[in-house]
């Protein structure tokens, strides 16, 4: 049996960890650092932070210990980005095999890197795509784009996800389906802004297709494969993300264009878009691409140099 070891106990990790268990040849293990979670998934098989309604598969276990990474074949990281690098460098203390390490997360490490090129193993992945939570847990169909080496992706594709209903296509520019998927929540929120004020598929789907154009080229800008944009990870995450409520950074954007203001130092939700927009900002101006992105940079002025809303729609729809 493949041991699958997935960091991160929350509403995603809990789902892939439901269908990866599907796969009668794998063996699932869920960490997290809530000692109450996993008490609760090993005893009673559920997790109800997060899922109260719901009961997951019998085989799968849960544990706050390191350890359990020793002997993993593959690790997926599922917890917010910001937090992978250092959380990373204490599990290969802890890891005796060669793991392939898959990234689920989207967004950046908090310099501003690729996750993937931060975390210190030899064989790693990216696997991003159009894949809410809850549908996940439920079993519907979904697909991914797996980002890594050849070998690694045939791997994965022909003993990890077998029977468990996941699709995949394929990118070697890891690069491309890390940015794709950190890009794509930046854009939701600057579609949700649009939708908060107008409530329009018309209006909507001009700043999609904006949106998409600068996808690319943002892509372009970083050398990726620009390619990927019509990748599972690239047009599919992207309107999923920015046209379906279910979308806390779609959301996010909706709630400020009806007039709503967010208070950051609640923390109740990660928004990574929110992050992403002064990442993506900063480097459009530093390397003075602002003409090429009037999107990023409307929405950059919005959220941190006092621009008004009026001034985004504006920008936006021009």
């Amino acid at each position: 049996m493949a041991k699958i070891v997935i960091a991160g106990a929350g509403t995603f990790g809990t789902s892939v960890s439901e269908r990866l268990a599907w796969n009668r040849n794998n063996k699932v293990c869920l960490h997290t650092i809530e000692g109450d979670v996993a008490k609760e998934i090993n005893e009673d098989h559920k997790n109800s932070k997060y899922f109260p309604t719901r009961f997951i598969n019998k085989s799968i276990e849960a544990s706050v210990s390191y350890d359990v990474f020793e002997d993993a074949d593959v690790i997926m990281l599922v917890i917010p980005s910001k937090a992978i690098v250092s959380f990373s460098l204490e599990m290969k203390r802890h890891t005796k095999k060669n793991p392939l390490v898959v990234n689920l997360a989207k967004g950046m490490s908090d310099d501003g890197a690729f996750i993937t090129e931060k975390i210190p193993f030899e064989r790693t992945a990216s696997m991003k795509g159009p894949s809410f939570a809850i549908e996940t847990l439920n079993g519907f169909p979904t697909a991914f784009t797996f980002g890594g080496k050849r070998s690694d992706y045939e791997y994965f594709k022909k003993e990890v996800i077998a029977y468990t209903g996941f699709s995949l296509d394929y990118s070697s520019d890891v690069r491309a389906v890390e940015l794709n998927s950190i890009l794509k929540n930046m854009y939701a929120i600057a579609i949700g802004l649009v939708s908060g004020r107008y409530n329009s598929p018309n209006v909507d789907f001009l700043v999609y297709t904006k949106a998409v154009n600068e996808m690319r080229g943002l892509l372009n800008l970083f050398s990726c494969d620009e390619e990927t944009i019509f990748r599972y990870c690239g047009i599919g995450d992207l309107g999923l993300t920015s046209l379906n409520d279910l979308s806390r950074n779609r959301t996010f954007g909706m709630l400020i264009g009806k007039g709503f203001s967010y208070d950051e130092k609640s923390g109740a939700t990660v928004i990574e878009g929110k992050r992403t927009i002064r990442l993506i900002g900063d480097i459009v101006t530093e390397k003075k691409r602002e003409n090429d992105f009037p999107l990023v940079m409307s929405l950059y002025r919005l959220m941190y140099q006092g621009s008004s809303l009026n001034d985004y729609i504006t920008d936006a729809l021009s």
